[in-house]
C-alpha cells in the first residue's frame, strides 16, 4: 500500500510540473486562451465539446498535450507543437511553403485535426485526442516563438536573462512575461476578454496560414530587438505587454471560431 501510494504521488508531481520543461505557452498561457474560446462557444459548440472532453474544460484541456510528452507513446507529437523556418518570408512564400511542407508540423497537422473532428466516422477515442491537440496547437501557434527560427530551435538557444535569472527567448514568451503579470488563469481572462465584434470577426476569419504569417512576423521582430546575452525586465515587460496580450486573446477567439466551425 506504501509502495502504491508512493508511485502515485511521483505520478502526480510529475504532472504538475511536466508544462515546466515543455516547448509551448505555459500552464498558465494555454488555460487563459482555452477560458477565453470557452467564452465564446455557441451552445451547440459548447454541447459538443463537453460531451466528449466530459468534466475537463478547455483550459484544463489545453495543457494535456504537454502533460504527455513524458510518455513515449506520445513522442510522435513531437513536432505537432511548432512550425519554424529558415528565413523570413513574405505571406505568399509563406502559404507556398505550408502548403508543400510535408514534414509533421503545427500548421499540416491542425488542417489535419480540424478534417478529422468534422468526420462523423470518427471514433470517440480519437475525438477525444484530436480535441485536445487542436486545442493546444491552436494556442501554440499564437506564442510568436513557435512559428521562429529553426536553427535556434524557436529561440530555445537565444540565452538571455530575465532579469537575474539565466533563460532563452523562447522561455520568456512561454512563461516569464506571463508570470510576471501575478494573476491566476482565470483573473487574467477577466482582465483581456473584451474583443470588440469588429475583431472577432476579423480574426476569426484569418486562415490558418495567417495566423502562422502573424506570429512569425513578430518572432522576427523580437530578434531584431535584442542580442544574445542580453537582460530583459521592467522595460521589456512594459513595450510588450500589449502584444503578450493580444496573441492570448487570439489564439483564443480563433480557437472559439474554430470549435463553432466544427460543431456549431
Amino acid at each position: 500500500m506504501k509502495f502504491n501510494f508512493v508511485k502515485k504521488l511521483a505520478l502526480a508531481v510529475a504532472v504538475i510540473y511536466a508544462p515546466l520543461q515543455s516547448m509551448a505557452w505555459g500552464t498558465n498561457g494555454h488555460r487563459i486562451s482555452g477560458q477565453i474560446a470557452e467564452n465564446h462557444l455557441t451552445p451547440k459548440a459548447l454541447a459538443a465539446v463537453k460531451a466528449i472532453l466530459g468534466t475537463e474544460s478547455i483550459a484544463m484541456a489545453s495543457n494535456w498535450a504537454d502533460f504527455i510528452k513524458s510518455d513515449p507513446a506520445y513522442n510522435y507529437l513531437y513536432n505537432w507543437h511548432f512550425v519554424d523556418f529558415e528565413r523570413p518570408m513574405s505571406y505568399p512564400e509563406m502559404t507556398e511553403y505550408l502548403n508543400h511542407d510535408t514534414e509533421p508540423n503545427a500548421y499540416n497537422k491542425l488542417e489535419f485535426l480540424i478534417a478529422e473532428l468534422k468526420k462523423p466516422s470518427t471514433t470517440k477515442e480519437n475525438k477525444l485526442l484530436y480535441l485536445r491537440m487542436l486545442i493546444h496547437i491552436t494556442e501554440d501557434i499564437h506564442q510568436p516563438m513557435h512559428t521562429a527560427h529553426a536553427s535556434d530551435k524557436g529561440g530555445n538557444d537565444f540565452k538571455v536573462n530575465w532579469f537575474s535569472k539565466p533563460t532563452n527567448l523562447h522561455s520568456i514568451w512561454d512563461t516569464e512575461l506571463i508570470n510576471f503579470q501575478e494573476l491566476s488563469y482565470t483573473e487574467y481572462v477577466k482582465a483581456i476578454d473584451h474583443p470588440t465584434t469588429a475583431q472577432i470577426k476579423a480574426w476569426q476569419a484569418a486562415p490558418v496560414s495567417k495566423w502562422v504569417f502573424e506570429s512569425a512576423t513578430l518572432a522576427e521582430q523580437f530578434y531584431t530587438e535584442i542580442k544574445p546575452g542580453d537582460t530583459l525586465n521592467y522595460k521589456y515587460n512594459f513595450t510588450h505587454i500589449d502584444i503578450l496580450n493580444e496573441q492570448l486573446l487570439k489564439g483564443g477567439i480563433r480557437l472559439a471560431g474554430l470549435l463553432n466551425e466544427i460543431f456549431g
